[in-house]
């Protein structure tokens, strides 16, 4: 089968403008009929469509190249899948109350998605180009390879699994208020984000295995490299803006104003590892220098009650506005 070029020979623009028809297609009906349940659907299954298309117009079947589009497309569908069935099941996705109504907000997801997939796509989308495929190819095997095949091994069981023991667990009315510390989550407070981080770095090892080992040349050689992007745009996300950072402080300090279970929270936010596994005792003796740089709890996602909760901010600003001496009168 020949190689079919198209517009460019990395790809890149046919398949930004898949990406972009494909989330545009599904923005519509979910707008229409005010529908959350294509959201998540939609970003899951646009990795499937990018490699099948890209691994097709290839005209090749390189070994490396088939294993890099099964894996992003075994991720995508998996997550679709997961996400759709979890969907279903509770109704419709709170993350949309604010924009569901609005069409500038809710394109604003949509497009923000599009940039998503295109961008974590392109480890697979550039090893199946043209401007790759003209050089000949190392057997799969290299060193790099079987490194990214047991990324993608560990990360697919960790985020896999986690997935379902969180679902299973807030299924469970008797777990109403208690803090999701089975399996997976007794050793880290986000391991399916773990899992997903080092999947997308399993895919790019296989991707850039042909530049690395010296057959690809060129541009060719700068653009595989360059593919790194994807990995690091997924981990910028889910650490810092749709991420981690939506979910640590906020969710403690609901907890800490709800009264739901706090003692029991905190002392899991203490033994726990926010991101990487750690075994829980040892990870309760390690140093907070080591817990803010080497295992990623940056300050940004510790809640202490005294300077974020709400009741400690209407104290302060209460004591404030007492006139002097108040205070001290007040205690005597």
């Amino acid at each position: 089968m020949e190689t079919v070029h198209v517009l460019d020979d990395y790809y890149l623009a046919i398949t930004l403008l898949i990406t972009v028809a494909y989330q545009l297609l599904f923005f519509a009906v979910a707008f229409s009929l005010k529908f959350d349940k294509l959201t998540d659907f939609a970003g899951g299954t646009n990795f499937v469509v990018l490699a099948i298309i890209t691994l097709a117009l290839s005209g090749h079947a390189h070994a490396r190249q088939i294993v890099a589009s099964l894996f992003i497309m075994l991720w995508g569908a998996r997550l679709s899948a997961f996400l759709l069935f979890r969907i279903i099941k509770t109704g419709k996705d709170d993350r949309f109350d604010d924009k569901r109504d609005d069409f500038f907000k809710f394109l604003g997801f949509w497009i923000f998605q599009m940039i998503w997939v295109w961008t974590v796509s392109l480890p697979v989308t550039v090893l199946n180009s043209p401007n790759v495929t003209q050089y000949p190819q190392p057997a799969f095997g290299t060193g790099r390879d079987i490194a990214g095949v047991i990324l993608f091994a560990i990360g697919f069981v960790i985020e896999s699994v986690a997935d379902v023991q969180k679902y299973r667990f807030r299924s469970n009315p008797a777990n109403k208020g208690k803090v999701c510390d089975a399996g997976f989550f007794s050793w880290s407070r986000h391991p399916n984000y773990f899992g997903e981080i080092i999947i997308q770095f399993g895919i790019f090892m296989i991707a850039v295995s042909p530049a690395a080992d010296g057959y690809v040349k060129g541009q060719a050689f700068n653009a595989l490299y360059g593919t790194i992007v994807g990995a690091i745009l997924l981990t910028v996300l889910l650490l810092f803006v749709s991420g981690l950072n939506l979910q640590e402080r906020p969710g403690a300090k609901k907890r800490y104003e709800n009264g739901s279970g706090w003692e029991d929270y905190a002392r899991w936010l203490h033994r726990t590892s926010i991101l990487i596994p750690f075994p829980p005792p040892l990870y309760a003796r390690v140093p907070t220098l080591l817990r803010r740089t080497l295992f990623l709890e940056f300050p940004m996602y510790v809640f202490d009650p005294a300077k974020h909760s709400d009741a400690a901010k209407a104290q302060g600003r209460a004591e404030e506005a007492r006139p002097d001496g108040a205070g001290a009168e007040a205690r005597a």
